[in-house]
């Protein structure tokens, strides 16, 4: 009997999403295009790679394989596109671990993040090429004792996020989080769940909806929090300095990347604290609206640390032509953040390798229409940038000044 019902793979991103959306509550959805107060920045993130262009080569002749693999924080990828650290969601009953097994069959490497829903220790037995990411909260001792921990679970190496301080309310609406879910909030949220019968059956199988707790952040001395008490506590925590900063790099000592650099001055100040790798992002524009793309500040940081530390992109990325744009100015690696999140709400483990999978495609493609046979050939000749594009570099401080 032929089956009534057939997959169509998800082709693109923005396929993804659109299946996202149907498949998603209202609330869970619309968390994942987080963007401050008016959304500026995450408009222009996505919008900046509409405006460098490519120049194709045509006649040269090209390898009958195209070569993507590369490598980050010493470790060996397929291709140069790493599963971005992401905060809380409540997308899928497995949290973060079918992104982690997708990742794994793609061959490249997965970041989590502290605020993140499931266990690291369950990420990295899925896809041993992990990478922890946390933000600087609570005492000395505390992240020393994470940092301990992480490391024994197998961490490849460690993130710090320093491109976000507090999230402003959207101008547009932002879903309310309740610190619980108890009685109310599941009267609140009843709507919105029951409008999607497919996600609710699959937390219901899965054990039930989440309880929003956040079990990276755990320590001896405290279970793991909710996520509004883990935000309360970074929120409360001073900002780190560049000696935290250094003191961190110490204690870990292993590959360590310092992510949400866009000014030059700081990529140094990054690499003078011990970083081997800086992340060039405005997270995704859920920080300072009207920041602009970090696109246009990849050069200047490229132009004053490149030849130093790996340097990776994220913001705004959304096709596989959008990474071979970041590596043709000079990046090792683009991080994604947004397109996981649209694979695991459409589709879950295979969602997300479908969406990596796409990926993969569009720089095959992107690569063969611009005549290379590597993406180690791409040069900046290789990208058509209209005039004042970049924005302006900025000549280093002394060290005296930093």
């Amino acid at each position: 009997m032929r089956r009534l019902f057939t997959h169509k793979p998800i082709e693109t991103v923005a396929d993804a999403q659109r299946r996202a959306k149907r498949r998603l509550p209202k609330p869970v959805y619309t968390a994942i295009l987080a963007a401050n107060e008016k959304g500026w920045t995450s408009e222009q993130n996505v919008g900046a790679f509409t405006e460098l262009g490519f120049n194709p080569r045509v006649g040269t002749e090209i390898a009958p394989t195209r070569y993507m693999r590369t490598s980050l924080m010493d470790q060996e990828i397929s291709m140069p596109v790493v599963i971005s650290p992401a905060a809380a969601q409540a997308i899928h009953p497995e949290g973060e671990v079918p992104v982690a097994r997708a990742s794994a069959k793609a061959d490249i490497a997965i970041g989590q993040s502290n605020f993140a829903v499931s266990r690291f220790e369950d990420i990295a037995a899925a896809n041993p090429k992990a990478f922890f990411q946390l933000y600087w909260s609570g005492t000395r001792a505390t992240t020393e004792e994470r940092v301990e921990r992480f490391r024994c679970a197998g961490a490849k190496g460690l993130i710090l996020t320093l491109d976000i301080t507090a999230s402003q309310p959207r101008d547009w609406g932002s879903p309310p989080v309740p610190e619980y879910v108890d009685l109310r909030a599941a009267i609140r949220f009843a709507p919105a769940a029951l409008s999607r019968p497919r996600w609710l059956a699959g937390f219901l199988r899965g054990g039930g909806i989440p309880d929003l707790r956040v079990p990276n952040l755990e320590t001896s001395k405290r279970p793991a929090p909710t996520m509004i008490q883990g935000f309360a506590d970074w929120m409360s925590t001073p900002l780190p300095t560049w000696q935290d900063i250094a003191w961190l790099r110490d204690i870990w000592g292993g590959p360590f990347m310092v992510k949400g650099i866009l000014h030059p001055d700081d990529a140094r100040r990054a690499v003078d604290a011990g970083a081997t790798a800086v992340g060039v992002s405005n997270h995704g524009g859920n920080n300072l609206d009207t920041t602009p793309s970090p696109l246009r500040y990849l050069p200047g940081v490229i132009e004053a640390v490149g030849d130093q530390v790996e340097v990776t992109f994220d913001s705004g990325i959304r096709r596989g032509a959008d990474v071979v744009k970041v590596l043709a100015l000079g990046a090792r690696a683009a991080l994604i953040g947004r397109s996981w999140f649209f694979g695991l709400g459409a589709d879950g483990e295979r969602g997300v390798k479908e969406v990596l999978d796409s990926y993969r495609l569009s720089m095959d493609r992107t690569l063969i229409a611009l005549g290379k046979s590597s993406i180690q050939e791409l040069t900046p000749d290789d990208v058509v940038v209209p005039e004042g594009f970049f924005l302006k570099k900025t000549e280093p401080l002394s060290i005296a000044q930093r």
